[in-house]
């Protein structure tokens, strides 16, 4: 199993339109194959810092997931949602492993 944590730059006035881009990608990336964990709009701190993070079982699950989501109608006005009103800066992508379980269950007092 693999994450990806796609760390965005967002105009910080544009706020409203990255969480609406947000809300569409929780209906699109499930239905294209990946487990979405989340968006996350900044709240407190940077207010430019954003993030999308979602699982797959391999590198080779995320190249057919992107496929499908290229060729996804909600994905396509997406992306182009995106591109014209431009409120995204910059975004990097990073793969990660968990190396932290398995996790023991949650005590509760």
């Amino acid at each position: 199993m693999i994450t990806c944590v796609i760390e965005y730059e967002i105009d910080p006035y544009k706020r409203a339109a990255f969480e609406a881009y947000s809300r569409v990608w929780g209906q699109a990336i499930p239905r294209c194959g990946a487990d979405l964990i989340g968006y996350f709009a900044p709240h407190e701190g940077s207010a430019t810092r954003a993030y999308g993070i979602y699982s797959l079982d391999s590198l080779a699950a995320y190249e057919a997931y992107r496929a499908r989501l290229a060729a996804d109608p909600l994905g396509r006005e997406n992306y182009e949602f995106a591109k014209s009103e431009r409120f995204i800066l910059k975004e990097n992508r990073t793969f990660l492993t968990l190396s932290s379980g398995p996790h023991a269950p949650l005590v509760t007092p």
